[in-house]
């Protein structure tokens, strides 16, 4: 059921069936998506699901203000990165430990080997990205880990398409820099 269909004439409400249907299916839909990429923020499964719990909720609660401007992911994207970016500047973030966190989520249709080998790439990978300042990083968390495109970044985060051009550009650049100062890193251990 789409959103656009279920608004009745004369602006009523929504009912609450149907309030439930577009919940159900959003989830179905999206949910997996917006817990990695909240995980991707915030890499605590606890907080992870306390957000897309909170993501849901707001969007239930607001079905009747969804003016259909953007797509339903679009929005729910934009929610879940707004709640992430709400937590990692709170107090509660703030005292977490951070070498207590893990560093990806599980996967169960992995065999034990293609796990470990995975986890320790992943594992990496955040450690990299993680290292860039935060308007890089967001862009290429959604780019590469939600895949989404240039378009939908920039309604997410809300600037122009070639400015995430320009941050997907630069967090690349940024990001083999980095790579090469850990490896040269390495080298030196040796």
């Amino acid at each position: 059921m789409e959103l656009s269909n279920c608004q009745e004439e004369g602006g009523k409400e929504l009912e609450k069936r149907e309030r439930d249907q577009l919940l159900t299916e959003a989830m179905d839909e999206y949910g997996h998506y917006l817990t990695r990429l909240a995980y991707a923020f915030v890499k605590d499964e606890a907080k992870t699901e306390d957000i897309i719990q909170e993501v849901y909720i707001r969007y239930y609660l607001k079905l009747e203000q969804f003016e259909g401007r953007s797509s339903v992911k679009t929005y729910l994207y934009r929610m879940t990165v707004n709640e992430c970016k709400n937590y990692l500047k709170s107090w509660s973030f703030r005292k977490i430990d951070f070498f207590n966190r893990k560093s990806v989520m599980p996967s169960s249709h992995f065999t034990p080997e293609e796990e470990v080998l995975r986890r320790e790439e992943e594992s990496w990978t955040f450690r990299l990205i993680d290292r860039l300042p935060v308007k890089y990083k967001e862009v290429l968390w959604l780019h590469y880990y939600a895949e989404l495109s240039v378009k939908e970044i920039g309604d997410i985060l809300k600037c122009p398409a070639n400015t995430v051009k320009t941050r997907l550009a630069r967090g690349r650049k940024m990001a083999r820099l980095t790579m090469g100062e850990e490896e040269i890193e390495d080298a030196k251990e040796y």
